[in-house]
């Protein structure tokens, strides 16, 4: 199953390119404030992170570590989105939240659990990557947790990563790369492949060979605030694939400077 999230906007008349780069993203929308604000705003897809609430009644909710509690619910949350053609990416830090996670999604939206309904995307840090230092999710543990769901659902499975100013940052290794195919080649549900911008120009044959093996495979390119890099290595590596595997989960100015025409 190859990934729908460019069709389904094209659809819905969100796009009219099938080009990652035009794919606007809303982050940390894990409050309803944040979550009112962002279903009315030009942003495709809403990110969000789950955590267990730290206290009764235990069950997914809306925040990031450390924050153990939320003004609102993964099931308030999914309930209100299913009424917008948003995309959804839920980030998971933890596995403790993710097959409760799993249930609400398969609960709340039956309807769009269907291969036409709208992007769903599930992203875990499963391997360490250049600079990591985070504990990585177990890859099977995950895995096995979001099996069940149908195979249109993107997973975005990652690396822990590092970047530190003035510093020769290391990109991602061929060992990365070949440990990562090897727990994806048998998946049967599309892959994204969350790449930090900052590490792409030292990381380009690593990176070719990876989308090379699959047409399942994406990336998806993700900046930090701090971090520092030349938005012409991101045209150039543009310019060697398919612009519609390649996402770009980058602030605004920069990724609407991606998409101008040379």
């Amino acid at each position: 199953m190859t990934d729908r999230t460019l069709d389904y906007f094209i659809s819905r008349m969100r796009t009219e390119e099938k080009d990652g780069a035009e794919i606007r993203w809303g982050h940390a929308v894990n409050s309803r404030s944040r979550l009112t604000e962002a279903l009315t705003d030009p942003t495709h897809m809403l990110e969000a992170d789950i955590v267990i609430r730290g206290h009764d009644p235990r069950e997914p909710i809306m925040a990031h570590p450390p924050k153990t509690d939320s003004d609102i619910t993964l099931r308030e949350w999914l309930q209100a989105v299913k009424e917008h053609d948003k995309g959804i990416k839920l980030d998971f830090k933890s596995l403790d939240a993710v097959s409760p996670s799993v249930l609400l999604l398969q609960e709340v939206l039956q309807e769009d659990m269907s291969e036409s309904g709208r992007p769903v995307w599930l992203n875990a840090d499963i391997l360490s990557g250049p600079g990591g230092q985070a504990t990585p999710l177990d890859a099977q543990s995950f895995l096995s947790a979001v099996r069940t769901l149908p195979t249109h659902i993107v997973l975005s499975l990652g690396w822990t990563t590092g970047w530190t100013a003035g510093m020769q940052n290391p990109g991602y290794t061929w060992e990365m790369m070949h440990t990562m195919e090897d727990i994806c080649r048998t998946l049967q549900h599309p892959v994204t492949f969350p790449v930090r911008a900052a590490l792409m120009a030292q990381s380009v044959p690593q990176l070719t060979w990876l989308l090379q093996q699959s047409d399942r495979y994406s990336l998806t390119v993700w900046t930090w605030v701090e971090d520092e890099f030349d938005l012409q290595d991101l045209r150039l590596f543009r310019k060697q694939f398919d612009i519609s595997r390649i996402y770009f989960d980058l602030p605004e100015s920069q990724r609407t400077q991606l998409t101008v025409k040379e």
